[in-house]
């Protein structure tokens, strides 16, 4: 099976310093480098689609523009690449959902794909008016997917759930193709979650060994409803030429942190409440020292970044060689990221993926396009 890869949509704001925020802390000002206005975000797409990525991750927060709306106005000025709206179910209801999703795949020539985020910091669910807690919103997450999947397959729903409730739902059109459902969570109840719907179980970018724990409880979670599901991981990249170049980078971008942004992130994040950000936090404990936990696998981006704070650091080679390793645990989807999102996405493109290509774990997925030849320049310097 190829190995597919997605890029990301910095509806944040982009810069060559790391934009920091998420997960209830806002966006650095480095995120006014590069406005997410549709222009630029249409020339990382299109720069993701010439490259081979399948899709591209939008993200859902206070601290960005909408994924919804901004990706229906980027797709209007790509042709291929797929578009993965995250999106929180609490905020909009199933049914609608439901209709929005179809409606897009019809506009895209279906083009979308979900990411199921079932919510952030409490703090910042209530200032959209949602009141309940983490374990909660798990469920109604599952009562959501399960009305959902019941209208796309053009069923007429009736459902008096604990959290949500309709009454003869059906829709007009289904989507065809049906979106595929990205999910990820490290709790218990997220896990169960994930076994009954998700399509796809998203990981962040972990160590190997941890990676493969959490691989190992989806699969036998799954194999009890009957399910099996794919694995993918979002990581940050910075690959260069030279394992050397590469380290410069993340130095760099580690020098532009400066103390009390990251004490401030950090004192936020502290009090966060999904398991798989106390996870990313464990990475580096908010120390900058120590960061490389695994074999090219560097946990700075965590020190002012909410949720994925991991990024692969290193050649070509390298990178490619991680990508492997991952893949031998059952991951063939990467979702990918880089600062700034442009640049990077050329790097990652014209460097790591020729290689993948030539062992034959990647191909390109435009119709009748050959990946390029491994080179050992990228146009853009660091």
């Amino acid at each position: 099976m190829s190995l597919t890869f997605h890029w990301f949509l910095p509806t944040n704001g982009d810069s060559r310093h790391v934009v920091g925020g998420g997960h209830g802390t806002p966006a650095t000002a480095s995120g006014r480098d590069r406005p997410p206005t549709v222009a630029y975000l249409s020339q990382i797409a299109r720069a993701a689609e010439d490259l081979g990525f399948v899709g591209a991750l939008t993200p859902t927060g206070a601290w960005c523009e909408d994924a919804w709306l901004t990706t229906a106005m980027v797709s209007q000025n790509s042709e291929r690449l797929k578009f993965l709206v995250a999106f929180r179910p609490g905020f909009v209801s199933p049914t609608l959902a439901a209709q929005m999703a179809s409606t897009f795949q019809r506009q895209t020539g279906g083009r979308l794909l979900l990411n199921v985020v079932t919510g952030g910091e409490s703090h910042e669910q209530r200032a959209y008016g949602d009141f309940l807690d983490k374990d909660d919103r798990y469920r109604r997450t599952g009562e959501f997917l399960h009305i959902v999947r019941e209208l796309w397959e053009g069923k007429s729903v009736y459902l008096r759930g604990e959290h949500l409730q309709v009454e003869d739902a059906r829709l007009t059109r289904v989507p065809d193709p049906v979106p595929g459902v990205y999910f990820g969570g490290s709790s218990p109840l997220a896990g169960e979650v994930a076994a009954r719907y998700a399509d796809v179980y998203l990981t962040w970018g972990e160590p190997p060994a941890q990676g493969a724990e959490k691989i190992a409880w989806i699969r036998g979670l799954a194999a009890q409803h009957g399910r099996t599901l794919h694995f993918g991981i979002r990581l940050h990249v910075i690959t260069r030429d030279t394992s050397g170049q590469a380290w410069a980078e993340a130095d760099r971008l580690l020098d532009g942190f400066d103390t009390e942004t990251v004490r401030s992130v950090q004192a936020g994040l502290a009090r966060s409440e999904p398991e798989g950000q106390r996870r990313m936090l464990a990475l580096h404990g908010g120390s900058r020292d120590g960061l490389e936990i695994h074999p090219n696998l560097w946990a700075g981006i965590g020190l002012v970044r909410g949720g994925a704070g991991t990024a692969l650091v290193g050649s070509h080679d390298e990178v490619a060689e991680r990508i492997e390793e991952y893949h031998a645990l059952g991951i063939d989807e990467f979702v990918l990221s880089g600062y700034p999102h442009l640049e990077e996405a050329y790097w990652f493109g014209e460097g790591v993926l020729p290689r993948l290509a030539a062992q034959g774990l990647w191909r390109h997925p435009g119709s009748g396009t050959a990946a390029p030849a491994p080179s050992a320049q990228v146009p853009f310097a660091s």
